[in-house]
Order: structure tokens, then C-alpha cells, then sequence
């Protein structure tokens, strides 16, 4: 097929999954389930396009959840999740650890599943999806401490989940050690946090003090400075999902130019992201294989949600009330225990050891498919009525400030930035001189470094900055004064000037 063909049909999936995210935010549904069904529509039982290379789809996948870890950690905002970090990183270790072992004895215990294979199953649902979980709790007040806890969680336990599905499906040919698969899962994880934690400072930095000729290469110059952070943890045998997400979160909570326009592009990436793996993954399944793995599916998750989590987050928070970092009430913990959605990550890691060739690996990816499918549509639309029956919903609570930067689309309003070249006639001219249009005003002068509110009489000088903020209907007009005054002065109008091209 011509790759203009490609083109047309990659372009329409993009436009029918983004007007698809508004029947999902209107349903209460994660948008995944969506894009899912795209792919199933476009495969084998739809359209037709074959799809049947699980190791492209692991290389695709590791790199959109690595895009997804990025824009997480670039959007999230740190004095909102400090608080919460402690728990949320025993969730991520001990809670994790606790729901492989809880899960995969069930499914040994109900199924028959060989010990191994259970293992590699309860590695692949242990994971919570930031995808999922947000798509939802973003429309749902929740107190600080707990939406901050299921926040960084989800950041949190990619990192050692990858890991441990990694070893085991190694492990499946091999025999190590449980003393070396922990010190190797402990020693990955040192690294990709050392990797993180090195190049963000340094990448925060290094775009304070170099002046890119374009603002549109600060959002690139971020992202790709995540990127090098996991592929440097990547090449130094360490997680390159830990490793990412601190540089992003580092990076997201710095002072750098045009951070607005980074978390947008961050965002933006992110969907995009979205979009294509679960289009994939839905490509990737095999309908027609899936009604066998109905009934071990439903098992599985249900021994997940009422057993397996619950579990994990029980130990967790007792840890937590025992080393003092945390206090998490029964209520808490019970909605801590429902709110933990699955999503794009757990599919994507059942693709790991289908790769690597484990036996009864396809119908783990196919009962991981059905779980995450039957399983949210459960879970998400209730997470609102469970909330409010356990009393831990904040409907009093403020929403997040939503702080977005020019152009102000919304507001029918543009912000310019003005810069004072040497020989220009605005040197010297007092701000009430300017006399621009009812519909502008001069906000703000960066001068020698440091900024100020100016008043009416205020002379700007050469190699100001002038911040100036105008409506758009007359933001044309208040060019053209000020070329006028450039040009001829503050009398520019008098001599005959208007500042035309």
C-alpha cells in the first residue's frame, strides 16, 4: 500500500480517536477503550490489517509508555504530590512485590497456572496506568494527599514492574537466584534514579542559561533531554522509566522559558502517544482467540481487584503508619485499594514475554487484553459513587489554577513581547506617550535582567523588554503604533508616520 494511502488512513484514526475523547470524558469512561476498539475495528475481525509481530509492538510500546512517563512527569506539579511521595513510593516497591506474590499464588491456587507463569502474570497487572487513572480522577475532587498518592504512584511503579517482568520472562529459560533477581531489580533501579536525578538538574541548568533562537525549540530541547535520560539509564544496564520520569518531574517543576508551551507540547506528544499504542494493541489481539481466555481472565482480575490490591495496599499503608511517613484510614485505603485502574501498560507489558517466546505467553496477552477491558469498564465509571459512599471525595476543593500563556485564544486577547533596539525612538519615550489603544496596555519592563510594573510615566530605554498585552481585534493597531513610534518618535503621527509595512 502507497505510503500516501498510510498517511490518509493514519491521519483519519488521529481526527476519529480525538473526537472520540469527548464521548469518553462525557461517559466517564478512560479513553483507551476507545482507541482499543479502533485497533480491533482495523485488525483481523474488522478491516483486515494484519498485525501479529509482538517484538515491534514491545519496541513500540516501551517507547510511547516512555513518552506517556515524560509528559507525566513534565505536568505534574511537585508541591502537590510531596506530600503523597512517601506512600506512593512503598506502593510502588513493597505494594508491587505484594501484589505479584498474592496474585500470582491465586491464579496458582484457582487455575493451575505453573508457578512461573503466574509470576509473570501477577508482574504484568501489577502496575497501575497514569493514562487510566486520570482520565477519571481528573473529574473527580479528591482531598490533596489522596489524588497526589495515586498521581505518583502511577509515575512510580512502571520502573520496577518492567523490571520484574523482564527478569521472569528470562527466568522462564533460566534459574536465578530470588537473592540475585532482587539485587538486580534493586541495582537497575539505583542507576535509572541516578540517571534521572543527574540529568534533570543539569538539563535545567543548561536551558536557563542558553538563549534558543526560537521558542518553539525549548519544548523539543525538554523532551529530548528526557530521552536522553532513558536511553543513557537504558545503555548503563539501569530503568530508563525511572530514570525519565525524575528528569521530567525535575524538569516540569523548574523555572524554565516558555514552560506553558512545553507542557503543552509534552501533553500533545502524549496523546499522540496514546492514540497509536492502544490503536496497536487493539491490532495486536487476536479476537478470535480471546473466548477461551474469558473465564481465566475474569478469574484473574477478580482475584486482582479483591484480593491482590487490596492486599498490596494494605501492607503498604502499615508500613507506612510504621515508619511514620504516613497515615492512611481504612476509607482511604478502600478507595485506594478500587482506584487502582489498569490500563495501555499491562497489555503492553504481556507483549514482553510473548517476545521473548515463554510458554502460554499469547494467552496471558490475551487474558492481561480481557482483564483491562472488563476491569475498567467496571472500575472507572464507579470511582465517583465509590468516593462519595466511602466519605473521601472533596467536592469543596479547589480545581487546579489553569495558567496558560500567549496566545490567549480563550480571551480574544494576544501577549507581545517587545524588545527596544539600539537608535529606535522609543528610547526615551514615557509609557503614557505611547498612546496605545484603549485595548492595550504596557504590563510589564524587563530591564538589566529584573522586571517591574511600569506606570504611566515610566521611560523605557534601549534593550528593554516590554511585555504588552492587547485584545485581538486591536493587537494590529498597536503594532503599527509602535513601529510608528520606533521609526519617528513620540510625535511619529504628527510627522506623517503610521508604522505601515
Amino acid at each position: 500500500m502507497p505510503l500516501d494511502v498510510w498517511l490518509l488512513i493514519g491521519a483519519a484514526i488521529v481526527i476519529a480517536a480525538i473526537a472520540s475523547v469527548r464521548v469518553a470524558h462525557r461517559s466517564g469512561l478512560p479513553s483507551l477503550l476507545l482507541f482499543l476498539g479502533f485497533g480491533l475495528v482495523l485488525g483481523e475481525a474488522g478491516v483486515g490489517i494484519p498485525f501479529d509481530n509482538p517484538d515491534l509492538a514491545k519496541q513500540i510500546g516501551m517507547t510511547a509508555l516512555a513518552v506517556i512517563l515524560a509528559e507525566g512527569g513534565l505536568t505534574t506539579t511537585w508541591s502537590h504530590v510531596r506530600r503523597a511521595v512517601p506512600l506512593a513510593l512503598i506502593l510502588a516497591t513493597v505494594g508491587v512485590a505484594v501484589s505479584i506474590v498474592v496474585l500470582a499464588l491465586a491464579v496458582h491456587l484457582l487455575l493451575g497456572f505453573e508457578p512461573i507463569t503466574a509470576l509473570i502474570l501477577g508482574a504484568v497487572l501489577a502496575p497501575t496506568d497514569a493514562a487510566a487513572v486520570f482520565s477519571v480522577l481528573r473529574r473527580l475532587p479528591l482531598p490533596p494527599r489522596l489524588a497526589g498518592v495515586l498521581e505518583a504512584e502511577s509515575g512510580f511503579n512502571d520502573a520496577p514492574t518492567v523490571i520484574a517482568v523482564v527478569l521472569l520472562s528470562a527466568t522462564a529459560h533460566t534459574q536465578p537466584s530470588i537473592g540475585t533477581f532482587f539485587l538486580q531489580t534493586g541495582i537497575e533501579l539505583v542507576i535509572g534514579a541516578a540517571v534521572g536525578l543527574a540529568v534533570g538538574p543539569a538539563g535545567a541548568y543548561a536551558l536557563r542559561r542558553v538563549a534558543l533562537p526560537a521558542s518553539g525549540l525549548y519544548p523539543i530541547a525538554v523532551l529530548a533531554l528526557t530521552f536522553v535520560s532513558y536511553g543513557g539509564a537504558v545503555l548503563l544496564h539501569g530503568s530508563g522509566f525511572l530514570a525519565i520520569y525524575l528528569t521530567a518531574l525535575i524538569l516540569g517543576n523548574s523555572r524554565l522559558p516558555h514552560r506553558a508551551a512545553t507542557r503543552g507540547f509534552a501533553e500533545g506528544a502524549a496523546w499522540l502517544a496514546q492514540i497509536g499504542l492502544f490503536v496497536m494493541l487493539g491490532l495486536l489481539a487476536s479476537p478470535s482467540e480471546m473466548p477461551s481466555s474469558i473465564v481465566p481472565g475474569l478469574i484473574a482480575g477478580t482475584a486482582l481487584v479483591l484480593l491482590a490490591r487490596p492486599a498490596s495496599v494494605l501492607v503498604s499503608s502499615a508500613l507506612a503508619r510504621l515508619v511514620r511517613v504516613a497515615k492512611v484510614s481504612l476509607r482511604e485505603q478502600a478507595f485506594l485499594s478500587w482506584a487502582g485502574l489498569r490500563g495501555a501498560i499491562p497489555i503492553v507489558l504481556a507483549t514482553i514475554p510473548w517476545a521473548e517466546g515463554v510458554y502460554g505467553s499469547k494467552d496471558i496477552f490475551n487474558e492481561v487484553f480481557i482483564i483491562v477491558i472488563v476491569f475498567t469498564l467496571v472500575g472507572g465509571p464507579t470511582l465517583p459513587f465509590v468516593a462519595r459512599k466511602l466519605g473521601v471525595s472533596a467536592p469543596g476543593e479547589a480545581h487546579d489554577l489553569e495558567v496558560e500563556s500567549a496566545p490567549l485564544e480563550e480571551l480574544q486577547a494576544d501577549l507581545l513581547q517587545v524588545r527596544i533596539p539600539s537608535g529606535s525612538g522609543l528610547h526615551g519615550v514615557e509609557v503614557f506617550e505611547l498612546r496605545l489603544p484603549a485595548g492595550a496596555q504596557v504590563t510589564l519592563v524587563v530591564r538589566d535582567g529584573k522586571s517591574f510594573v511600569p506606570s504611566d510615566t515610566t521611560r523605557v530605554r534601549t534593550d528593554d523588554q516590554l511585555l504588552v498585552v492587547t485584545t485581538a481585534a486591536c493587537r494590529d493597531q498597536v503594532e503599527r503604533r509602535l513601529r510608528a513610534v520606533s521609526r519617528r518618535g513620540k510625535l511619529a503621527g504628527w510627522y506623517g508616520e503610521r508604522g505601515l509595512e
